[in-house]
């Protein structure tokens, strides 16, 4: 059966995206077996390794063929001044943007003084593959040159997630039939000005900056001011030294270099302020291996000098000297395994779709695992997409995997929120509010979004940051994290929004917010916007909860947060009066729930006959063309629906998903992910499936024409949630009011055996796997026991007492609610009980 069809769907056939001559499924690597020139920004993005703190795009090692020549580290930026054509009070003023770190992955290679560039090369053979089970990029060539003489090429590319501040490159040649002359230049460059001052140098203006929003900013001067740069003549050390010319961050880069080869060579080294480089000569013989092992360092900082800088990066590698490089591998590869018996998710039978989820999941890690006091970045280290900076997308998309995955890595994610806090207060007071208002977008904690209408409005982002951290503490139970430092997080955000909104008595009390925007860019600046609404009753119901539950049970530390927030006990109260006040727009003639208090007054926008040339909308007209209709670049009422699930009726999901499915652009990469959720929960497996593989693929397809920019980390996350809270059925219910449930309805897609996937809940690894008759939970890690409702009936799953339910009308169910399992089995095949829907 095609990987992409089950046998009985009645949506248009699924087809695979991807040239699988030049891209072979394989199950745990990404591999690539021709060069293609057409794409290379594509790829670039794709074959990054990173670790969330450094990040080296899939470049070429000779740097010859090159979209963008990227390195990047998490929160390195550059500042500038924010220019607005006509000013007004509490605009931003301060620009950031992610820089492009010397590159450290140049290395070059001659044969007889004929350098091998990829694009024009004769190849013979040629791979490229980015292991997810490894960590390590490899590519692995066969050149003629133009001498004729055959000469194997094999590299590797390793950033590590042990070693935060470590990258690992090695390039072996050998000449298989002829003695040649070699010459291998291993350099450190400074891309980010060299090539402007070139281009300067030659008139040329060229860039990537214009109308496109989603792209980073171009600078016209230089940016890394040079501070110092060496070459030891002994070791093949070499060094450089930065300050950034306006935010003042530092940075130094070292590299140091082994030559291994029974053949004979020299080497010479040479430094400058933007570039230093290490070069050998050999006298190379047929079948002798030339191997190079380059160990790079990198450390950056906000003040530090970059001699201290320097000093860091070379005890961190002579650390690695001592611990050996192969040690290196066998760590990146013991790190991996534990992580993927703790994240994988697995689609048996479907080779295509598993490859593909499995760099989805990698993708993420390669942008969160060690961003250790830093944000997650909308592009993570892969590209310099969104300036680099980070969004909502972080708390909604991504935070779910972290926090039932890699529960230490969403807790960093947090603190990183909670270490703004001070700069989201000072924001909240310049907008006239009480309480924090956090950056819609950012690098240092000052928003940085130039046009307040579909950024600085978008308040939401307060609600979602404190629903991802009441989704991390029910998962985890780190009660400590909250009532020391977090639960500031909930009362500064539950006061902005007592402040936002207003009471109006009209035939009852109710609680309104105005003017501001909700996920859906294409509407921008409502009154009442639903997503709005109902996550800032959840963020004051939460609030309210965490203040209440911490005075009763841990009294000092309640008298601790009264000291640092000057928190009243009448505000609890308050918050708690708001969220059950709070308005929640419903048409009753329409029976569905506008997205505004004005959305349905607008004119409907003719998807339908858009023409595809015409898409994306924003980047096709002007933003006042597009709010004077009823069109969403992205979901946003759906995603509601998702995140807020026990607060509709099925009924009312279907009515939502049926009216706003057809109106929803996709421009966003953030919005087929939730649209496959809800289509599996209303009964459009179909339609549930497309959207998913839509979302699967949005890099790996480049569908929405700028993967070359970075991967789409939020869509990455996304994907995890499709599979495991769509098709899986798994949700956290609860939170914001009262006791936290954990909840599994399964979806099973028409043509899959079976889905696998873990959840991490108190410390307990909970593996689930669905299949089409039966869902069975098993405790992989950790004593338990665990609790959960199996579609309405209590499960209680403990260590060595696995239990399986079976299910019934795993088909399409279109509407309605869900239908119920036959009973609760035990693995020795005993059943539990029965569940008999009531009302039937």
């Amino acid at each position: 059966m095609n990987a992409f069809e089950g046998p009985s769907h009645k949506a248009p056939p699924l087809t695979d995206p991807l040239d699988r001559t030049r891209f072979p499924a394989d199950e745990w690597r990404l591999v690539e077996t021709r060069f293609d020139s057409s794409d290379l920004g594509m790829t670039e993005s794709l074959f990054t390794v990173g670790n969330g703190y450094l990040g080296l795009r899939g470049n070429y090692s000779e740097s010859r063929d090159a979209h963008l020549d990227g390195s990047f580290i998490n929160g390195f930026h550059e500042t500038w001044p924010i220019s607005h054509a006509e000013e007004a009070y509490g605009f931003a003023r301060i620009g950031q943007t992610i820089v492009n770190v010397p590159d450290p992955k140049v290395i070059r290679l001659y044969v007889d003084d004929e350098p091998l560039q990829v694009s024009v090369a004769d190849l013979i053979e040629y791979e490229r593959a980015l292991d997810f089970r490894t960590g390590v990029l490899t590519r692995d060539l066969l050149w003629r040159t133009p001498g004729g003489k055959r000469v194997r090429i094999r590299s590797t590319r390793m950033v590590p997630l042990e070693q935060r501040h470590l990258a690992v490159l090695t390039f072996e040649v050998t000449l298989l039939d002829q003695r040649a002359s070699l010459a291998i230049s291993s350099q450190l460059i400074n891309r980010q000005d060299m090539e402007k001052e070139e281009a300067d140098a030659s008139g040329d203006d060229s860039g990537e900056g214009g109308a496109d929003p989603r792209k980073a900013e171009m600078f016209e001067r230089r940016v890394l001011v040079p501070r110092l740069h060496g070459a030891d003549r002994e070791t093949g050390r070499i060094k450089l030294g930065f300050r950034t010319a306006e935010s003042g961050m530092t940075l130094g880069v070292v590299a140091d270099h082994t030559l291994e080869t029974e053949a004979s060579y020299s080497m010479e080294v040479h430094s400058e302020d933007d570039m230093a480089k290490v070069i050998y000569r050999i006298a190379a013989e047929p079948d002798v291996p030339v191997r190079l092992t380059k160990l790079v360092s990198f450390h950056t900082a906000t003040t530090v000098p970059p001699r201290e800088l320097i000093d860091r990066c070379e005890r961190t590698l002579d650390r690695t000297h001592e611990e050996g490089v192969e040690q290196q591998f066998a760590a990146q590869e013991a790190w991996l395994a534990d992580f993927w018996a703790r994240a994988d998710v697995e689609v048996p039978g479907h080779p295509a779709l598993q490859q593909a989820i499995r760099w989805n999941i990698f993708s993420i890690l390669q942008a969160s695992a060690r961003a250790e006091g830093q944000g997650i970045a909308a592009k993570g280290v892969s590209g310099s997409g969104y300036g680099g900076h980070y969004f909502w997308d972080t708390e909604i998309y991504v935070m779910p995997f972290l926090t039932y995955t890699l529960p230490w890595a969403a807790r960093n994610a947090l603190r990183f929120r909670y270490s703004l806090l001070g700069n989201a207060r000072h924001r909240a007071r310049e907008l006239s509010q009480k309480g924090a208002l956090y950056p819609w977008r950012t690098i240092n904690g000052h928003e940085a979004s130039a046009y307040y209408a579909a950024g600085t409005a978008q308040y939401h982002i307060d609600a979602d940051i404190a629903y991802a951290l009441s989704q991390y503490v029910g998962a985890t139970g780190d009660e400590e994290f909250l009532s020391r430092e977090a639960v500031d997080i909930f009362v500064e955000t539950a006061r902005m929004w007592a402040d936002l909104g207003f009471w109006r008595d009209e035939n009852k009390r109710t609680f309104h917010i105005h003017g501001v925007t909700g996920p859906d860019e294409y509407t921008t600046v409502v009154n009442d916007n639903l997503y709005t609404n109902v996550l800032a009753r959840f963020n004051l119901r939460r609030a309210a909860r965490a203040v209440w539950e911490l005075q009763r049970n841990d009294p000092d530390a309640y008298q601790a947060l009264v000291r640092r927030t000057g928190l009243t006990e009448e505000e609890p109260e308050e918050w708690a009066q708001c969220a059950q006040g709070m308005f929640i727009p419903y048409d009753e003639f329409l029976g569905i729930h506008p997205q505004d208090a004005h959305f349905l007054e607008r004119e409907m926008w003719d998807l339908e006959n858009t023409p595809l040339d015409k898409r994306p909308l924003l980047l096709n007209y002007h933003p006042l063309v597009i709010y004077r209709f009823q069109v969403l670049k992205q979901a946003d009422v759906v995603l509601a629906l998702f995140l807020q699930g026990e607060e509709f009726t099925a009924e009312q999901k279907k009515a939502d998903f049926d009216y706003y499915d057809p109106i929803t652009t996709g421009d966003s990469t953030l919005s087929a992910v939730v649209q496959s959720i809800i289509a599996a929960e209303v009964g459009y497996h179909d339609l549930a499936l497309r959207y998913f593989v839509a979302a699967l693929f949005v890099d790996l397809a480049d569908r929405h024409n700028n993967t070359a920019d970075g991967v789409h980390v939020a869509s990455t996350g996304g994907v995890w949630s499709a599979l495991v809270s769509g098709f899986g059925g798994f949700r956290d219910i609860g939170s914001g009011a009262g006791d936290q449930q954990w909840q599994i309805d399964p979806r099973l897609p028409d043509g899959w055996e079976s889905l696998t996937y873990r959840v991490t809940l108190q410390g307990t690894r909970l593996r689930v796997t669905v299949r089409p008759e039966e869902l069975e939970l098993y405790v992989e890690e950790g004593t338990g026991p665990v609790t959960l409702s199996v579609r309405g009936e209590l499960v209680k799953v403990g260590a060595g007492a696995p239990v399986t339910v079976a299910l019934e009308h795993q088909g399409p169910r279109l509407g309605g609610e869900p239908p119920y399992p036959a009973g609760i089995q035990r693995a020795d095949g005993t059943v539990i009980s029965a569940i008999v829907p009531s009302g039937d």
